[in-house]
């Protein structure tokens, strides 16, 4: 469902794949061949959020804000189920692992990998192209090859289901 706040309206690109039972709401921009999957909840009723381009917010996520300090997620940026994001930068190519928490103020660098279940802490700045983990989250080593390559294909999949589901006939559940 996608709701106004206030006489503002999500604005989202035609080319997004948005599931049936995410919720849209207020302030939000949500850029070209993005995927916000499903039992997602996106509200922009306290500070704006801008979501990029090819950007996959995945199943069971909580998108929000605190007053002034809005939520940007950059381009290519994949967002594991269960995630938490609150009033913080997500830089390009970043991933976020499951059941991980980013607070407000809160730095993702570019090209970083959150480790599942982490929680980086208000304000707490991560490094472009490492691996943090941890409660709270700690700088673990240094980004690999390998790494980057599966960063980059996870993104990639995504992009394409997102387009799939979004050209997929819906079933009637009354058959």
């Amino acid at each position: 469902m996608i709701y106004p706040f206030k006489d503002i309206k999500p604005e989202i690109a035609p080319s997004c794949y948005i599931a049936d039972n995410a919720v849209i709401t207020g302030d939000v921009t949500i850029s070209d061949e993005s995927g916000i999957w499903f039992n997602t909840v996106i509200r922009g009723d306290v500070a704006p959020t801008i979501i990029g381009r090819k950007v996959n917010i995945q199943d069971n996520c909580v998108l929000h804000q605190s007053p002034n300090n809005p939520l940007i997620i950059e381009d290519e940026v994949s967002v594991g189920h269960q995630v938490v994001l609150h009033s913080c930068k997500i830089k390009k190519g970043a991933l976020i692992g499951m059941g991980s928490i980013i607070l407000d103020q809160a730095e993702i660098g570019e090209g970083a990998f959150i480790g599942a279940g982490s929680l980086v802490p208000q304000g707490k700045i991560i490094p472009p192209n490492t691996l943090a983990f941890g409660r709270p989250a700690k700088v673990i080593r240094p980004l690999t090859e390998e790494d980057k390559k599966d960063m980059e294909r996870i993104t990639r999949e995504y992009a394409e289901k997102a387009q799939y589901y979004k050209a997929a006939e819906r079933i009637d559940p009354s058959f």
